[in-house]
């Protein structure tokens, strides 16, 4: 939800799909409250997919999830819901929700832009064909998951030589993020800030780099504007709330060469 909600402060505009719990209606709200369309998420009788978010002194955290009703798609929903959709429309998953093998495939069939942050990593992966990904969005503990290296350098030209049709942004924590598609490779420094609560952070990232790749930016203002705005939303507490509008997002630092 967060990363919908970073994309249409960004100014893209997004529909978030998804089934929500009987508690769930305040979440219907929020994406409403930030201007994504809810249209294609549907109620059901149980309890929603949530999360138990722990932050210590540092800002930083550690997240408990439970699965809820993320685990309860059907394909009859998932076609449902990609109909509507068509040759170059993005679609950005995560790994918090069943059938995502099946997301993958139908999405590649009707020819949409497929964006995987593969979050959280474990072996429901392994049933996909990540082939099919046009974009892997992640960090350095879930690209060391996938290639058993622990060097940045390493585990992009691992993940290329896996991947090769694929395009790749590696985010470092504190050490920023780098781009890489095989061939380009792009760095970019983070903002310096002080910060009280990094659950937003890299849906952030995520939401505003692609808004500046829809938009067609460069990879370095893409990286550039992405940074900025997870400095902001770290210097914030909570998650939605903390995301910032693009109108506070200023474009005031430099990529930095690999």
């Amino acid at each position: 939800m967060n990363q919908s909600i970073a994309l249409a402060r960004a100014g893209i505009p997004v529909y978030h799909a998804g089934l929500i719990g009987e508690e769930g209606d305040f979440l219907l709200d929020i994406c409403r409250q930030y201007g994504v369309d809810t249209s294609y998420i549907k109620k059901l009788p149980a309890k929603g997919g949530h999360a138990i978010i722990q932050t210590d002194k540092n800002g930083q955290n550690c997240i408990i999830l439970y699965g809820g009703t993320n685990q309860m798609q059907t394909r009859e929903y998932i076609d449902e819901v990609l109909g509507q959709f068509e040759e170059g429309d993005y679609i950005v998953l995560q790994n918090e929700i069943n059938l995502l093998d099946y997301v993958i495939e139908k999405a590649y069939e009707r020819g949409m832009k497929i964006v995987l942050n593969p979050s959280p990593f474990d072996s429901k992966l392994d049933a996909c064909d990540l082939t099919k990904i046009d974009w892997f969005i992640l960090n350095e503990i879930e690209g060391g998951q996938f290639t058993g290296r622990t060097e940045a350098d390493e585990i992009l030209t691992c993940l290329a030589e896996r991947f090769p049709k694929a395009k790749f942004v590696l985010t470092l924590g504190e050490n920023g993020s780098v781009f890489f598609d095989g061939k380009q490779k792009v760095c970019q420094e983070i903002y310096k800030v002080d910060v009280v609560d990094t659950t937003a952070a890299g849906d952030t990232f995520t939401g505003f780099f692609l808004a500046s790749v829809i938009a067609g930016k460069s990879m370095q203002d893409a990286l550039r504007l992405a940074a900025k705005a997870s400095s902001i939303a770290v210097s914030r507490a909570g998650a939605a709330p903390s995301i910032p509008a693009m109108e506070e997002v200023k474009d005031d630092t430099e990529s930095v060469a690999c």
